[in-house]
């Protein structure tokens, strides 16, 4: 099952960061199932196989982590006999998942709290954080109007059309190269994030010219997601570039088709962050003096 999680993070089958990290946690858990003939053996099969479910998207800074501190709950405890440490593995991975997913729950319920009756946002891509807060203001009779761009190559913003206008939103689709168009139609833009480190935001490419240009546009600019995601120190991003099939099929002669799947906002472009802790002020989480990439 490890192997087979780590193969599908890499392919990014299950695009949320929340739910990559869920799905990795769920997978090393599975080491407890199997036996071990010393405490020593346990450990050093934690660790390797929890380096393999990390190099598979080093990207994803859920995932980078949720997966040490699940290595670090039993490491760093000194257990006893092997029995002991798999209870700890288990308690360890029960206690990350409800953490991602209550954190998840209490940021999507501040974000609905800043959307009033009528508002039009513009949203791009695919966040589940984004989605369960407009599901949220729905369910408070609150009427909407969300532009959605294709978030091209993989059009996973078409996903995010058909379940808010199964949640019966006023959903318009857009080309991605067609927000400028619409954004002064627009109260707010709302959009996920993978995480905000280095002050930046990284969150799936695209976002920073719809970010810049709602700027230009006086366009209040809100990122949602677990304040898990905003990291301190101890992570450096690495983005991760796709097959240029995605882009086009048909192979490409005489040129290079480049295709990273995440693009760095700077945070003072932001109006407001929305976590499980609050509303944070962007200015907060600018780099420091000297950061790489200021």
């Amino acid at each position: 099952m490890i192997d087979e999680t780590a193969a599908e993070i890499e392919t990014m089958q299950t695009h949320s960061s929340s739910v990559v990290a869920i799905r990795a946690a769920e997978a090393l858990e599975t080491l407890a199932d199997r036996e071990y003939p010393a405490l020593g053996e346990f450990r050093r099969a934690l660790e390797r196989n929890s380096e393999a479910l990390r190099r598979a998207n080093p990207s994803h800074a859920s995932l980078q982590t949720t997966q040490r501190e699940l290595v670090a709950a039993v490491t760093e405890t000194d257990p006893e006999s092997v029995s002991a440490a798999k209870a700890r593995l288990r308690e360890a991975v029960e206690a990350v998942i409800d953490r991602i997913e209550t954190s998840k729950a209490a940021a999507a319920d501040a974000a609905a709290d800043r959307l009033t009756d009528g508002t039009t946002l513009l949203t791009h891509d695919y966040s589940t954080t984004v989605l369960a807060a407009i599901e949220r203001a729905r369910e408070r009779d609150k009427q909407l109007t969300v532009y959605v761009t294709e978030a091209r190559p993989r059009y996973l913003g078409r996903k995010t059309a058909r379940k808010l206008a199964a949640l019966g939103v006023d959903t318009r689709l857009i080309v991605d190269s067609a927000a400028g168009e619409y954004l002064p139609n627009c109260d707010r833009v709302m959009v996920g994030m993978d995480c905000i480190a280095d002050g930046r935001l990284y969150n799936r490419v695209g976002t920073y010219p719809i970010v810049a240009t709602a700027a230009d546009a006086d366009v209040p600019v809100t990122v949602v997601g677990s304040a898990a995601k905003l990291v301190a120190e101890g992570f450096s991003f690495e983005n991760d570039y796709r097959t240029a099939s995605e882009v086009m099929r048909e192979p490409a002669e005489g040129f290079t088709i480049e295709n990273p799947a995440y693009d760095a906002t700077p945070v003072g472009l932001l109006d407001s962050v929305v976590t499980d802790d609050g509303v944070v002020d962007p200015a907060t989480l600018a780099a420091s003096p000297g950061t790489p990439g200021q």
